[in-house]
């Protein structure tokens, strides 16, 4: 397997939302085409800065879906898939990779403390169900 390494600067983009809850999605364009003008070298999309914990699971897919489509390969896209529950997680990775996102960034699973055995075959579990390349983050007020 092909090691994939990213370099530069990541932009965790938002999801901007109309008043009534929904996705923005003109809005949401319009982010993705400023950052990728300005330089970035890839776009992270429903991580927790995209607000990807208030979203339904179709609008966490559809958000993947869009931003997938409008970068169109003009950088990386790393789809948040991160989750608590190791299951839940495969899914949302599986969508995602489904969805052509070119990567994925993986909380540390928060609130529930684990042993670093546990995490080792939470993302062991996560890394043999999709090919695409994983990027872990951790936030350490949370876990």
């Amino acid at each position: 397997m092909k090691k994939t390494i990213f370099t530069g600067s990541a932009v965790a983009i938002v999801t901007p939302m109309n008043e009534d809850g929904s996705i923005n999605y003109d809005n949401f364009a319009d982010r993705i085409d400023e950052q990728i003008a300005g330089g970035t070298d890839a776009i992270v999309v429903c991580g927790t800065t995209g607000e990807s914990a208030a979203m339904t699971d179709e609008e966490h897919k559809e958000c993947i879906r869009f931003c997938v489509e409008k970068v169109a390969k003009r950088v990386p896209v790393i789809a948040g898939a991160g989750s608590n529950d190791t299951a839940y997680a495969i899914q949302l990775s599986k969508e995602a990779e489904a969805l052509g996102a070119d990567a994925l960034l993986l909380v540390t699973p928060y609130y529930n403390k684990t042993s670093q055995r546990g995490l080792v075959a939470h993302f062991s579990a996560i890394a043999d169900s999709v090919s695409l390349p994983i990027i872990l983050y951790n936030v350490p007020s949370r876990t």
